[in-house]
């Protein structure tokens, strides 16, 4: 954020414009199932707490809570019921474009359901979205050079 205040200074919302954490739910909610929301829950809370104190027990932030952490696994699983299944197995290659669009579908899910139990203004809407995006394609794109060059060092 100090940095995004540096660049953009006149940008009212306090929503982060490269958000690396939903590429960490998008891709636990790949690999855990369900479980991810056991794993993220913990963080999720915490920074919630760290933000906003003593309203973490506010309706509002803890449906935000509940939709940070449930909505990715949904998606993923109301798509293996409707026949498209992409969790990982060992018989098949992960189709990364496919994970990228569930991650475009729940971000457009999160964005809207989190401002509706904000009451927020259409640019807090935008602003989550640009983050959420942004942070799944550059997390995804920081693992693969990762994964990349520790291949290349065998």
């Amino acid at each position: 954020m100090p940095l995004q205040n540096m660049f953009f200074p006149e940008y009212p919302s306090r929503a982060s414009l490269l958000f690396l954490p939903h590429g960490v739910r998008v891709l636990s909610a790949w690999l855990l199932g369900w479980r991810a929301i056991f794993a993220l829950l913990p963080g999720v809370i915490a920074v919630f707490a760290i933000l906003g104190g003593a309203d973490l027990f506010l309706p509002s932030r803890l449906m935000a809570i509940v939709i940070a952490v449930t909505t990715v696994p949904a998606v993923f699983y109301l798509l293996k019921w409707v026949g498209w299944d992409l969790f990982p197995r060992a018989d098949r290659k992960p189709c990364w474009i496919c994970v990228m669009g569930v991650g475009v579908i729940t971000s457009i899910l999160v964005s809207g359901l989190t401002n509706m139990a904000f009451g927020s203004a259409t640019v807090e809407y935008v602003a989550f979205l640009i983050g959420d995006i942004s942070g799944l394609f550059f997390l995804m794109l920081g693992l693969y050079f990762a994964f990349r060059f520790a291949d290349g060092r065998r």
